[in-house]
C-alpha cells in the first residue's frame, strides 16, 4: 500500500513541475508569433474620437484580437501593462496566484477615455475571471455615459458572476451600457488558430455592427 502511495505522490509531483514548464513554453512560442503580428503595419485610426480599444495581454493573443477590433472599427488602440504578469514562469505563477483578484499594479494607472463613445476593454480569462489588470483599469476610469464592450479570450470556462460584477463596476463609474463578448480558444495544444479566433469573434451578433468601420456604416445607412 505504501509503495503505491509513494508512486502516486511521485507522479503528482512530477506533473506539478511539468505543467508549468509545458504551459510557459507554449506561451513563449505564442509571444514570439504574436509579436511579429503586432509589429506589422497598422491602419491609421479613422474614427479615434468614437471608439477606443484598451487591452491587457500576456501572450499577445488578446492583443492581436484588440488590434483587429481597432482596425475594423477605425478606433484608437491602447495597451496596459502589468510587470508582475510578464511572459515566463514567474509571471505565470503570479497570474495563477492572483487570477481572481480585482486589483493589480498597472501602467498606466488610468487612461482618460472621456472623448470616446464606445470603449472596448480586453483581457484574457484567468480561472474563470477577467485578468486583474482590466479590473484595475475599470476601477480607475470614469466612463461618462459610454458604451462598454468587455472582450475576452479563454481556454475553458468563464463564470457569469464575474462578468456581472464587471458590468456593475463600469456602470458604477458612469457607463451607460455594457456588452460582453468572449472567444473560446480551447485548451493549450488544441487551440483555435489566430485566424479562427478572429473569425469567431466577428460572428458574435452583439459586435457585428460595432466591428464595421465608419465608412461601412454610412454605406449601410444609405442602403436603408
Amino acid at each position: 500500500m505504501m509503495k503505491w502511495f509513494v508512486l502516486i505522490f511521485c507522479v503528482l509531483l512530477l506533473a506539478a513541475f511539468l505543467v508549468p514548464f509545458v504551459v510557459t513554453r507554449i506561451e513563449n512560442q505564442q509571444v514570439q508569433q504574436n509579436r511579429i503580428r503586432l509589429k506589422e503595419p497598422q491602419a491609421d485610426a479613422t474614427n479615434p474620437d468614437k471608439v477606443a480599444v484598451v487591452v491587457f495581454s500576456r501572450s499577445g493573443n488578446t492583443a492581436v484580437l484588440a488590434r483587429h477590433i481597432a482596425e475594423k472599427t477605425g478606433g484608437a488602440l491602447l495597451f496596459i501593462q502589468a510587470e508582475a504578469y510578464a511572459p515566463g514562469l514567474p509571471g505565470w505563477v503570479n497570474a495563477m496566484k492572483d487570477a481572481r483578484s480585482q486589483t493589480a499594479v498597472i501602467t498606466p494607472e488610468s487612461i482618460d477615455l472621456s472623448e470616446f463613445e464606445t470603449v472596448f476593454l480586453g483581457a484574457p480569462i484567468w480561472l474563470y475571471s477577467p485578468a486583474p489588470p482590466v479590473w484595475q483599469l475599470a476601477a480607475n476610469t470614469e466612463f461618462s455615459g459610454q458604451h462598454i464592450v468587455l472582450f475576452n479570450t479563454y481556454n475553458s470556462h468563464f463564470e457569469q458572476s464575474y462578468i456581472d460584477a464587471f458590468e456593475t463596476l463600469v456602470k458604477a463609474n458612469g457607463a451607460q451600457s455594457f456588452e460582453h463578448v468572449a472567444v473560446l480558444r480551447g485548451r493549450m495544444g488544441s487551440q483555435l488558430t489566430t485566424e479562427e479566433m478572429l473569425q469567431q469573434f466577428e460572428q458574435h451578433r452583439l459586435v457585428k455592427r460595432q466591428m464595421k468601420r465608419p465608412d461601412e456604416k454610412a454605406d449601410e445607412l444609405n442602403d436603408e
